[in-house]
């Protein structure tokens, strides 16, 4: 069932022993941030033999939030994200973590991109960190990850393998770590893939809108969104890869103070919206961030004509969606959804000479959620 390549959760070379009482392994966000003692220092029993978990794909920066602001968006028939599979594997040593397998039925040749090395794939670091949280050191973990996203399509891919494997892993020893502590052990493995941000894996477990206040110390704001809200998200992704690091490479090192104060305010506006349930005024502080976008846009052939074939059919904001490729538009209800993707498609292709494909997609409010349980055998 599982392979040799195996990580334990004990490993000194990238994970503290846990008879430190610090902050969760070796995430340097705040000194402050401890565990609770009980999951430091127990070694819980499991409480089923297999917990399968889903997170959803999610939209970072929302156009002026860069690095702070996010949502989980998510299909009625969970296409739109990550399963992992954790299941007690008494083959592997006690307090390890190993992948069993990595499938993608929709990108069948995406599956063997991906390494089975716990410690080089997203859901193997944030379930190794699950462990270390928990303080599991008698059982060993086996994961199954089942890819629904793209790589370095703008969607939060990683975010979700991470989230889905951190739930899975929790939810097998009963579900004991916080909300807060989930997010953690998430960020461990962002941080070791993609950067120290937490606008993607935040929502992807949380679910709904989510603002990070403060990265040190830690601080996560929900924003709660009334329920009346119908907010749809259309998600045009062209055939194209953007890798973060890349396009972290494009942002500017200074930025006019007149446009900061700007980019911030429609920032608040946005928040202020979401708070609201006002849909126009999230889509429209969704277009017009001016320090992030202009720069990356241009790197993504075709992202201009997209945006304004968006507005042009009705959206009532568009941006790109995280680093980018894929562009997002928002709309209050999806009667639009398939006339403003399809505009969209057509833009990447007559612009950019760039292939697309859309999905019309709902605010997920539940984040990351386990879909199933087994049994102790």
């Amino acid at each position: 069932m599982a392979m040799a390549a195996t990580s334990p959760a004990t490993a000194p070379s990238s994970f503290p022993s846990t008879a430190r009482k610090s902050t969760l392994p070796t995430l340097r966000v705040s000194r402050k941030l401890k565990l609770a003692p009980a999951a430091l220092l127990s070694d819980p029993s499991p409480a089923f033999q297999s917990v399968p978990s889903f997170a959803p794909a999610t939209v970072a920066n929302l156009g002026p939030g860069f690095d702070f602001l996010g949502c989980a968006v998510a299909d009625a028939s969970l296409s739109l994200g990550d399963t992992v599979t954790a299941t007690l594997d008494p083959a592997l040593p006690p307090g390890t973590v190993a992948i069993s397998a990595v499938t993608s039925p929709a990108r069948p040749d995406l599956a063997a991109r991906l390494s089975r090395d716990p410690l080089h794939n997203c859901a193997g670091i944030a379930a190794v960190a699950t462990l270390r949280a928990l303080g599991v050191r008698s059982h060993a973990v086996s994961l199954e990850l089942a890819k629904g996203l793209p790589l370095g399509s703008g969607l939060g891919s990683s975010a979700a393998s991470a989230a889905a494997a951190v739930k899975a892993v929790d939810a097998l020893f009963g579900s004991l770590l916080s909300p807060h502590d989930l997010v953690l052990a998430g960020l461990e493995s962002e941080k070791a893939v993609s950067g120290f941000h937490a606008d993607n894996i935040a929502p992807a477990i949380l679910g709904g809108f989510v603002l990070v206040q403060s990265y040190d110390p830690f601080k996560l704001v929900q924003l709660p969104c009334p329920p009346a809200l119908r907010l749809c998200f259309v998600l045009v992704t062209p055939d194209f890869e953007a890798p973060t690091s890349k396009m972290r490479a494009a942002l500017p090192k200074h930025v006019d103070i007149g446009q900061h104060v700007r980019n911030a305010s429609q920032a608040a506006a946005l928040v202020a919206s979401v708070l609201l349930g006002d849909a126009a005024g999230i889509g429209s502080a969704m277009s017009s961030d001016g320090i992030v976008e202009p720069t990356r846009a241009p790197l993504i052939p075709g992202m201009a004509a997209v945006k304004a074939a968006a507005l042009e059919a009705g959206a009532l904001g568009c941006t790109i969606s995280g680093a980018g490729p894929t562009a997002v538009a928002v709309i209050q209800g999806d009667e639009k959804g398939e006339q403003i993707a399809r505009r969209m498609i057509d833009a990447f292709w007559l612009a950019g000479k760039l292939k697309a494909t859309a999905t019309v997609a709902q605010l997920d409010r539940a984040g990351a959620r386990v879909i199933a349980t087994s049994r102790l055998e």
